[in-house]
This record gives C-alpha cells, structure tokens and sequence, in this order.
C-alpha cells in the first residue's frame, strides 16, 4: 500500500473540481464574455461556438459540483476530440506544440479519466 493510497478518493476530488472550473472558464468566455471577450462570428462556426460555449460551461458546473459528473465527462471528453480534430489539426497539424491544442487533450483525456472513475471525494452526488 503506497502512502498516498489513502489521499485517492481527496485527490480524485480535487482533479474533477479544479478540471471542471477551468472548463467553466471556457464557457464563460465564450457566452457570457468574462473575463474577456470572444468575437462570435456568425453563421455555422457561431453555431457551433455556442453549442461547445453551453457543453462547458453548464458540463463544467456539473463536473465542479459532481452532479450527474460522469455522463458531463464524458460529453466533454468528446467535445475536447472533436475540437483537436476540426480546430487544433488544421491550423498546425497533427503536433500539439505546433497547433496549440496541448490543453484540448488533456481535457479529453482527464474527462475520459473522471468519466470511469467517477467524481471522488466532495461530490454532491456519488453516481
């Protein structure tokens, strides 16, 4: 048994929390315009702006509370692929260093973690 064994359902707590508010972040920006401001441009890009604004800002309340967390993981995860694959690839190529999608995967991929593993500790609701 390793020392931090015990810290396991805590840290997985506090990963979800500190995960969710930041994806909370990115849906404020993109809805609200706080704490900056993002040009919505319109037509289908504006669509589909507004539908990854709402999937992390109402996702990322639910995963920072731990209400219904893994089904909000998970729709967050794929938001994260599907953004790699049509925003990050094609400005930069497959390389993250080279088109600045380094922070979309690891949301997926922390997403996909809390998803099968569940909220942890300080959840409002342990599903």
């Amino acid at each position: 048994m390793s020392y931090l064994d015990k810290y396991q359902s805590y840290l997985l707590g506090l990963l979800r929390i500190v995960a969710g508010l930041l994806f909370v972040e990115h849906g404020c920006v993109k809805l609200l315009h706080f704490p900056v401001g993002m040009q919505m441009p319109g037509g289908m890009i504006g669509n589909v702006l507004m539908v990854a604004g709402i999937i992390e800002l109402v996702g990322g309340a639910l995963i920072t509370i731990g209400v219904f967390s893994r089904i909000a993981a998970f729709v967050a995860s794929g938001e994260m692929a599907i953004a790699y694959w049509m925003v990050h690839v094609p400005k930069g190529g497959f390389w993250p260093i080279v088109n600045g999608g380094g922070e979309a995967i690891l949301f997926c991929f922390v997403f996909l973690y809390l998803a099968a593993a569940g909220p942890g500790a300080f959840a409002a609701n342990k599903q």
